[in-house]
């Protein structure tokens, strides 16, 4: 195998692909999570999915959000295993961004069912709309960069160019 995961026949490996993307994934949605905290515009803590595991407490303070931005990274990385692996034929971007849907839903909805995260219906609109936001795009991210890595995407956008 060389640098990127791609095996010596030029296909790309789906685990270390799906493990690279999920990592990417993570530092960058999560890094941008962490700045719509800083900058109030939700009022989830950065370490909302280790709340089962750790003390609330702990979480408001600078080292349990590094702890929830790992946690972070930790979750795109399974979740992008999951697309990966089920979803990742899927063509252009906009499974990718259902997928992300999905996931705020599971985390928001059915979250507080599980103690996950509190009753989406008792944060503001401010926190919602930007959570709604953040995963849509954290979805499209994971599938559009798999679509265009396992399917004809980057031959269509090669013509387009040449046109």
């Amino acid at each position: 195998m060389n640098k990127a995961g791609k095996q010596a026949s030029g296909h790309t490996n789906p685990l270390f692909f799906a493990i690279e993307l999920g990592i990417f994934a993570g530092v960058i949605w999560g890094g941008i999570r962490w700045l719509i905290y800083v900058f109030h515009f939700t009022k989830v803590i950065p370490g909302f999915l280790a709340e089962p595991f750790f003390q609330h407490a702990f979480l408001m303070k600078p080292a349990g959000q590094l702890t929830g931005y790992l946690f972070f990274i930790l979750f795109s990385v399974i979740a992008s295993l999951i697309y990966v692996f089920l979803l990742r034929k899927l063509k252009g971007p906009w499974p990718g961004m259902v997928y992300g849907v999905i996931w705020w839903a599971v985390i928001f909805l059915a979250g507080s069912w599980l103690f996950l995260q509190q009753p989406m219906f008792r944060l503001p609109w401010n926190s919602v709309v930007s959570e709604f936001c953040i995963f849509l795009l954290w979805g499209l991210f994971i599938g559009y960069t798999a679509a265009i890595e396992y399917t004809d995407e980057r031959k269509r956008e090669q013509r387009t160019k040449l046109a």
